[in-house]
């Protein structure tokens, strides 16, 4: 198996608390960089990086265009922009919206897929519509692992 070095998440409604609880389990020597996209109010867009930063043991910041990629890092997708990947650096997309958000989910994960799908773990937490389906479905069809949140235990 493939080492997978990259973690990609994508949410909405009802995120925030999501992600609070997988921050507060992220060992400080987490072996990969965890990519958030979540489509948040603007209260929470300029708070979220100190909150998962303060809830857990990781460092979360939002990400900054040809960022480097580091392991251990939380990097989450600034307001109105899409989070990219490309090999071992981030870009920040200003395209148009896609399923009525940006940032949005399936752009962060169709390139994970092309760059580092057999590096990447996709995962889909709670939320109410179809962001994050096609580009979920773009990782698994190129031997990326994909997670869904199950339904039951998704706030939305």
């Amino acid at each position: 198996m493939p080492y997978r070095d990259i973690v990609a998440i994508g949410t909405s409604a009802g995120g925030v608390e999501a992600l609070l609880f997988l921050a507060s389990r992220f060992s400080p020597t987490f072996p990969a960089s965890i990519l958030v996209t979540i489509h948040l109010s603007s209260h929470y867009r300029s708070n979220l990086d100190v909150i998962l930063s303060d809830r857990g043991q990781l460092l979360a910041g939002f990400a900054r265009d040809g960022e480097l990629l580091q392991k251990s890092r939380i990097y989450i997708a600034p307001p109105e922009r899409h989070l990219i990947v490309d090999g071992q650096r981030l870009w920040l997309g200003s395209g148009p919206q896609e399923n009525r958000a940006r940032p949005a989910i399936d752009p962060m994960l169709r390139s994970t897929a092309v760059c580092c799908c057999a590096r990447t773990i996709g995962v889909i937490l709670t939320g109410t519509l179809g962001d994050g389906a096609a580009g979920l479905s773009a990782l698994h069809q190129c031997g990326g692992i994909t997670v869904v949140q199950d339904p039951t235990d998704a706030a939305f």
